[in-house]
């Protein structure tokens, strides 16, 4: 009773051993193959079918439904996007010019101010004097030049005379009539007249030179009173405030900041492969980080790159009359470039072929599937503008991601707007 249950228990080992460890032997012996040979057999066999007999299959299961738009192509601007930001059209620290301590009654920052308003003014101290005494000084010399005049007048009259006398006795001399110390007399005379005409020449000139010194320090005097008063020099606003009242401004202190806002100018970089393309005057679109846009033009480029980043400066004036628009902002900044031809497709009609490349398939003459690589030139909310297709191409819109180039396919078409 107890021996079978022990010879069975070793015919199913045996069974389990043969099937688990000696499974192609027991299959020769019972002339059969592998359920596993044969199937890796099966797939070699398809795998090593050419992609000809693929391509035959995917005939002979009828072409392959897509959806197409007949695209045509349209003249846009290509436009240049870069980063950048806005800043003032100008801006200047006024400061003062000469020493003493301010009068005016100071304006906050922020403040609209006008070109030629008063921003402070200095207390004139003992310079108003100064200047009364400068002017003095300018009067009496002045007054000296009628009389230098006259002297020198009155020395040249007796020049004349003196020539007349010695001309006379000397011709007296040569007739006998004359002693020689009566010419000598005469010589002497003409000479210390000569001397005296110099004399009162210098006299005239000291005396216009003394005009022309306290004209200088008349003009002095002034200057310094107009330092004490400063004032816009365009029209602006505030970015800081004006000098307190009673604070004490040494030459070169800070009495106010004027900024100005319109226009406004937006300051970017263009990289050296793209600023040929740029031109003065040409137009330009600003869409700030806070939603506001603004439209101007290319007013300078430089002709000097950054010699870090090799890029240069390209400035743009835009209106801002509301000032709503501050200095400092971010914003991204798109410049038109000349035209170029390109088509209007929805953002889903863009696809990778098997080497990465971006394109769209298109429906070739022979109603295949095709693929085009295209350049992607701007991203709007209607769509994308692409460039690279031909002027008319029926671009696949839906389904082209199940089809490769040569694939049959039945296209339907839509409009654009669909």
């Amino acid at each position: 009773m107890r021996l079978f249950p022990i010879l069975a228990a070793l015919v199913v080992c045996a069974v389990i051993y043969g099937v688990v460890f000696q499974r192609e032997a027991v299959m020769e012996m019972l002339g059969g193959t592998a359920p596993g040979e044969a199937a890796g057999a099966e797939a070699a066999e398809t795998a090593s079918a050419p992609d000809a007999t693929a391509a035959e299959s995917a005939a002979a299961a009828g072409p392959v439904r897509v959806v197409a738009i007949h695209s045509v192509a349209q003249t846009i601007d290509s436009a240049i996007v870069l980063r950048g930001q806005t800043a003032a059209d100008r801006q200047v620290e006024i400061r003062a010019e000469t020493s003493g301590q301010v009068i005016s009654e100071p304006l906050r920052k922020g403040s609209a101010v006008a070109e030629g308003q008063l921003l402070c003014r200095l207390d004139p101290a003992s310079r108003e004097a100064t200047l009364d005494e400068a002017r003095a000084r300018r009067d009496e010399a002045r007054a000296r030049v009628p009389e230098a005049e006259a002297r020198l007048a009155e020395a040249q009259a007796r020049v004349a005379e003196a020539e007349i006398n010695n001309t006379a006795a000397t011709k007296l001399s040569e007739g006998g009539y004359a002693s020689e110390s009566r010419v000598a007399e005469t010589r002497a005379a003409l000479s210390s007249a000569q001397a005296a005409v110099q004399s009162a020449k210098s006299g005239l000139e000291a005396a216009r030179t003394g005009i022309r010194a306290a004209e200088a320090a008349v003009a002095a005097a002034e200057d310094e009173i107009a330092r004490l008063e400063m004032r816009a020099p365009f029209d602006g606003l505030l970015e800081s405030d004006t000098a307190e009242l009673g604070s004490l401004l040494q030459p070169g202190a800070l009495c106010a900041t004027v900024i100005q806002l319109d226009p406004i100018k937006l300051v970017g970089y263009v990289p050296e492969t793209e600023v040929a393309k740029v031109a003065p005057g040409a137009e330009a679109h600003a869409a700030l980080v806070s939603g506001q846009e603004v439209t101007g033009e290319v007013s300078f480029i430089s002709r000097d790159a950054d010699p870090e980043t090799r890029t240069f400066r390209i400035e743009i004036m835009a209106p801002n009359p509301d000032l709503a628009l501050r200095a400092g902002q971010s914003a991204e900044i798109a410049i038109a470039s000349d035209g170029t031809d390109a088509h209007l497709l929805p953002q889903s009609a863009l696809t990778l072929n098997d080497d990465g490349a971006l394109g769209v398939r298109v429906v070739s003459d022979d109603s295949s599937a095709d693929f085009t690589p295209v350049t992607l030139i701007r991203d709007t909310v209607r769509g994308v503008w692409v460039a690279g297709l031909p002027a008319q191409a029926d671009v696949i819109v839906i389904g082209q991601e199940y089809v490769t180039s040569g694939v049959p396919v039945k296209p339907s078409y839509r409009d654009m707007t669909q």
